[in-house]
């Protein structure tokens, strides 16, 4: 192995800084090495302007880094973990996750508005099923319009009048340094969010020995074990990030607790339900709840919005 190891990351503001934030944990235990970054163009970035919804298949977010790591024309990926799908790449392996940031969604509010206030009426932007669902729980008559691009653009759309006031994931606004935009940050009682939203993942190839265990020495195990369970849940429902489908996991004195969230598209239709397990007994905590929670209706929720 030569002393100098590819990065791949997608080429935007956000995941550079999250690449970089990798970079400085790896070099602070491997100081010898060097590290570069290669930024990559995903289908999700080029196709900007289109809804998610339109794009077929999972993983426009990270395909294409992933066939960079299958090409060996990079060493690490480095995701963010909500927009990896959850079936595992024949030859890759998910070999490390940082310690999570805020998990919480975020809302910022134009600059007309001094503080959070009532939703109903206003336009709020957002490019995910499953925050709009939620949102419209909870504000029924709240105008929600679809959004891409950067955290800048969407900041700058808003601005100029496109919509009222944005939702964002709090960990990315951290990691920008734009928390003193935040208006209000959803609870979970609120808005639950994504499987492994506010976690960075590391992705090798399975033979690669010596990159995985460079790369393993920076996995955060709490976070790791919270966001499989997460994820765990996530795929026994069959869902993909398109999918209004929440989950949330922490951990509190060795017990692992596990929120999960269905809903229809419009948020007339959920089930949100809890379970928990201790700390080393959690490998079917996922699966557990995802099978309850279809007995208990989520299963025809899923069904019709599959059927749209």
């Amino acid at each position: 192995m030569t002393n100098k190891i590819i990065v791949g990351t997608r080429d935007s503001k956000l995941a550079l800084t999250q690449a970089n934030k990798v970079i400085t944990k790896l070099n602070s235990i491997y100081p010898d090495l060097e590290f570069k970054t290669l930024k990559v163009k995903t289908k999700g970035d080029i196709l900007e302007n289109h809804p998610i919804e339109s794009f077929i298949g999972k993983g426009f977010f990270v395909k294409e880094i992933q066939e960079m790591l299958l090409a060996k024309k990079i060493d690490i990926a480095v995701h963010s973990l909500k927009d990896l799908p959850v079936d595992p790449i024949p030859g890759l392996e998910l070999s490390a996750i940082l310690e999570r940031d805020d998990p919480r969604d975020a809302l910022i509010l134009s600059s007309k508005f001094k503080s959070k206030i009532d939703l109903n009426n206003l336009t709020i932007c957002t490019s995910s099923n499953r925050r709009k669902s939620q949102l419209l729980r909870i504000y029924p008559n709240v105008i929600i319009k679809s959004i891409r691009g950067n955290v800048d653009t969407r900041l700058k759309k808003m601005e100029d009048g496109y919509c009222d006031g944005i939702i964002i994931s709090a960990a990315a606004l951290f990691r920008l340094g734009l928390v003193d935009k935040i208006s209000h940050t959803f609870e979970n009682n609120e808005i639950i969010s994504a499987p492994g939203q506010g976690a960075i993942a590391l992705e090798t190839r399975e033979d690669n020995i010596k990159i995985k265990k460079i790369v393993t020495s920076i996995n955060h195990k709490n976070t790791s074990l919270c966001v499989n369970v997460e994820r765990s849940f996530l795929k026994e429902l069959e869902g993909g990030c398109t999918a209004p489908i929440g989950a949330f996991a922490e951990i509190n004195n060795d017990v692992i607790s596990l929120t999960g969230h269905i809903s229809s598209f419009d948020g007339k239709k959920h089930i949100t339900n809890q379970t928990a397990s201790q700390y080393n007994n959690s490998d079917k905590l996922g699966i557990t709840l995802a099978k309850q929670m279809l007995r208990d209706g989520g299963d025809k929720i899923l069904s019709e919005v599959r059927g749209k």
